[in-house]
């Protein structure tokens, strides 16, 4: 085996840059006073403290997308099927716009932490725990697209076997994201498209002028490809699972609720999903030159024509073979650092979620911040090593785009548009019925990236081509209609008398307690002894507390004058509620024990 020892040198140099910058942003992070240092520290590290500025803030929200999978799948897609089927670089770009209009908004200015906040808000944080699983397939399906990606450059780079240089690159990966906070992934984000922008078109003059790239006239080529009648159900199918399903990701809250504004997340958004569609001209370009080369006349000793192992690696073969060394060493060099700068954000987004939603709100409720944080670096290693495993399996890059879509699309997305948009017409017992809907109608129509036949065969199913139904939509649809209609059915049900309090389960119609968690971290000290002041936060949070970031000075002087009103009416009412206050107080040390600093009731009505 014959190593490039230039492209050795020329990844290891991108690596050290990467490394280097992320590190260097890593210590932006504010450590805080004495005092203070540890109650902010997870915001710190999830979301750069909410202060991500407008240039890097359309860097990183662009490069939610933009990465080893995006330029690796595209410049593939356009090889082997035309620019018909080119999906994915529009498809995220509209996803981008939707997500701005109808939910950027609305996330950052409730304060939320992470994409899960809301549903555990509306629906309890075991639901959320339960929705985390399919988020975390995702995330974990996306990792493994990255690192498919990384491991066949680095196999096209140093002529290495592609499982070998995946486990390496995950490995180099791994130890880079446990530097950690969003403040290194947002900053080797610019430097991760600026080497993707500067890199490729670097490349495109010099592989265009070689003897074996042929004409590239329409005459000579069909660069739009061919859509077949009985794919249209599967083409908008596919369509709508990038447009619709490329909404519900962390990766792309976490910018979102990382930005100083809700204006400002809205703005990201939209100039982000113009930046897709810039970022996607190198890689089609690349793509369309590989398909018109005659690869025999090259260095390539590889099948002819390519295969579909090959055909994932045609960008990095564009790169090796058609361009001069110190071209293919920017080339080469900038495309592995761009990969390898992209994983560390899928690996943050589902760590942070396990740490915060599961761990912090479900598993360990008294968990200090640092401990947090140790969670989600082990949950980093954890998350690195399943994407690897997937990533050595699933061996189309394209195929896992698609795939690390499909369980958010489906279960996902009508569940955020509920609790984002109808939070009083969904609860638990709807959310948990659609749930279970939509991951059976998807799962039973099979899935041939994964080896799974089809149960249920919908309509026009053919043997060869396998479903043509827009069986994804149609499951997506069915889970929404589920989770209001049963939510709708079970409020009926409680409130006209015809089930019973005590058949209320999950506790979120009727059967409501009275006092239901202790939120922890507020901001100002609070005791027991504040009770109008957990009546104040009772009647306007009553899922939790809103993030002080988001607070304007108008709402600080609401805020104070309703301090000074709960605290006259304390006052006065102390002589003669001094036996309800003794009442409350047993009550509370029954239910919760002693209350310490930094803890405060909250009671639902």
């Amino acid at each position: 085996m014959t190593v490039n020892i230039a492209g050795v040198f020329s990844v290891i140099i991108f690596y050290i840059i990467i490394l280097f910058v992320g590190i260097w942003a890593g210590r932006k992070k504010k450590t805080g006073g004495e005092g203070d240092g540890d109650e902010f520290e997870t915001e710190e590290v999830m979301l750069a403290g909410r202060n991500i500025g407008v240039f890097v803030g359309i860097f990183t929200m662009t490069a939610t997308w933009v990465g080893g999978g995006y330029i690796n799948g595209t410049a593939e897609i356009i090889y082997s099927s035309g620019i018909i089927w080119c999906q994915a670089p529009f498809g995220y770009a509209l996803s981008l716009v939707i997500g701005g209009f109808f939910f950027a908004n609305k996330m950052r200015e409730q304060g939320y932490v992470t994409m899960l906040d809301p549903f555990q808000e509306t629906l309890g944080s075991r639901m959320g725990g339960l929705l985390f699983l399919p988020a975390l397939c995702g995330e974990i399906f996306w990792s493994a697209a990255i690192l498919a990606a990384l491991g066949a450059t680095v196999s096209v780079i140093i002529d290495m076997e592609n499982n070998t240089s995946i486990i390496l690159s995950a490995c180099i990966a791994l130890i880079y994201t446990l530097f950690g906070g969003l403040y290194s992934v947002a900053y080797t984000d610019v430097i991760q498209l600026f080497c993707i922008f500067i890199g490729l078109w670097l490349c495109i003059p010099f592989s265009l002028r070689h003897p074996a790239v042929g004409s590239m006239s329409m005459e000579h080529n069909d660069w739009f490809g061919t859509l077949d009648r009985k794919l249209y159900g599967q083409y908008i199918d596919f369509g709508l699972l990038l447009i619709l399903g490329g909404v519900p990701w962390q990766v792309y809250f976490q910018r979102v609720l990382s930005a100083k504004s809700a204006y400002k997340a809205q703005i990201l958004s939209y100039v982000a999903a113009f930046g897709c569609i810039i970022m996607a001209a190198p890689p089609m370009i690349v793509g369309a030159i590989a398909r018109v080369t005659a690869w025999n006349e090259t260095d390539f000793k590889g099948p002819l024509p390519l295969d579909s192992a090959h055909q994932s690696l045609v960008l990095p073969m564009v790169l090796q073979y058609l361009t001069p060394p110190f071209v293919s060493f920017f080339g080469l060099g900038a495309v592995s650092a761009a990969v390898m700068s992209s994983s560390d954000s899928s690996l943050l987004s589902a760590s942070s979620m396990f740490a915060r939603n599961v761990y912090k709100l479900i598993i360990r409720q008294n968990a200090s911040e640092h401990e947090v944080i140790w969670i989600m670096r082990i949950a980093i290693i954890v998350v690195g090593c399943v994407a690897t495993a997937m990533a050595l399996t699933v061996k189309s890059i394209y195929g896992l785009w698609y795939l690390s879509s499909d369980l958010v699309y489906v279960i996902l997305f009508p569940q955020l548009v509920c609790v984002v948009h109808y939070k009083e017409r969904c609860n638990t017992y709807g959310s948990l019925s659609a749930y279970f809907v939509g991951f059976f109608l998807r799962a039973l129509g099979g899935e041939a990236i994964m080896g799974l036949p089809p149960v249920i065969k919908y309509p026009f199913y053919d043997p060869e081509l396998g479903q043509l139904f827009p069986f994804r939509t149609f499951s997506m649809l069915m889970s929404f209609i589920t989770l209001l209609g049963v939510s709708a059915l079970s409020k009926w049900l409680f409130e006209s008398g015809t089930l019973g309090p005590q058949y209320d389960y999950f506790r979120c119609v009727v059967n409501i307690p009275e006092d239901s968690v202790v939120v922890q971290e507020p901001h100002e000290e609070m005791t027991i002894l504040n009770v109008n002041q957990a009546l104040l936060y009772q009647t306007s949070e009553l899922n939790g507390r809103v993030n002080p970031g988001l607070v304007t000075e108008e709402d600080e002087l609401l805020n104070k004058e309703k301090r000074n009103d709960s605290l006259v009416n304390n006052r006065r009412d102390s002589h003669r509620g001094s036996k309800q206050f003794d009442e409350i107080h047993a009550k509370s040390t029954a239910l919760f024990g002693s209350i310490g600093p930094g803890q405060v009731i909250v009671t639902k009505l």
